[in-house]
């Protein structure tokens, strides 16, 4: 896939799937602007992993929507417009009703809602705005499957991304007669430093056991349905969720 003189804007772009996701834009000719929230060590080394010139790392916190309006403000600054935008950070807090508080189940989702629905949604409008008035553009934003099988350990997560699915979708209505084209990628679990403790714990034998291939992704994995949904050509393929999981959870 080739993505010459294509600008992208990437959310959580410093760690993990988003890295990836960075890396195999740049790779393919694209120019990347990363958002960061605080981590700027682990945005600089991302960013200095990435082929070509024109990269930039941007510090804003997705849950803070005047972070977000000022944070697409920068990136549309430095690289003159986005033609693609994806929203890969997020935040996963773990909060089993019968073993929390009421105030900490409140915060808990006040805090997930915030960074992986509003968040997201608020970068959608700026970003959006702007691919109306220069003639389209691609959304991708990252879910989970646990917006399908359920997350009994942290039920705000799982709400949060079933809810950026249906957004997805509604987007994809919207936007099409602006040429604006949005899908979304679930993947299962992926192997992150985020996931390493629990992957490298007696209960990672049977996390990989949940796919057929005994392995979990890699964040290139996830990387790969990123890039074709954001491809040309892939435009009919607007309200697609790709589910990238080994087969670890089957949705009719």
């Amino acid at each position: 896939m080739n993505f010459n003189e294509q600008k992208v804007l990437v959310t959580g772009g410093s760690r993990g799937i988003g890295a990836a996701v960075s890396l195999a834009f740049a790779r393919a000719g694209a120019t990347v602007a990363i958002i960061y929230r605080d981590n700027r060590a682990a945005a600089e080394t991302a960013l200095a992993r990435l082929p070509g010139d024109g990269h930039l790392a941007l510090a804003a916190d997705v849950a803070d929507a005047a972070a977000v309006e000022a944070g697409v403000g920068e990136a549309l600054a430095a690289l003159g417009r986005i033609d693609i935008l994806v929203n890969n950070a997020g935040i996963g807090i773990y909060h089993r009703l019968a073993e929390v508080s009421y105030r900490q189940w409140q915060d808990a989702w006040r805090k997930t809602l915030e960074a992986n629905l509003l968040g997201p949604a608020n970068l959608c409008y700026c970003v959006a705005r702007h691919m109306m008035a220069q003639g389209g553009g691609r959304i991708v934003n990252i879910s989970s499957r646990g917006a399908f099988r359920g997350e009994p350990l942290k039920p705000a997560y799982g709400a949060s991304k079933a809810a950026l699915n249906s957004l997805s979708q509604s987007l994809a209505v919207a936007l099409a007669p602006h040429h604006i084209f949005v899908g979304a990628v679930a993947p299962g679990f992926v192997n992150t430093e985020l996931t390493a403790d629990r992957l490298n714990s007696p209960e990672g034998e049977e996390i990989r056991a949940q796919s057929p291939f005994n392995r979990v992704a890699q964040p290139e994995d996830v990387a790969h349905a990123v890039l074709f949904l954001a491809s040309r050509g892939a435009e009919f393929s607007t309200g697609t969720i790709i589910d990238v999981n080994g087969a670890s959870y089957l949705r009719s």
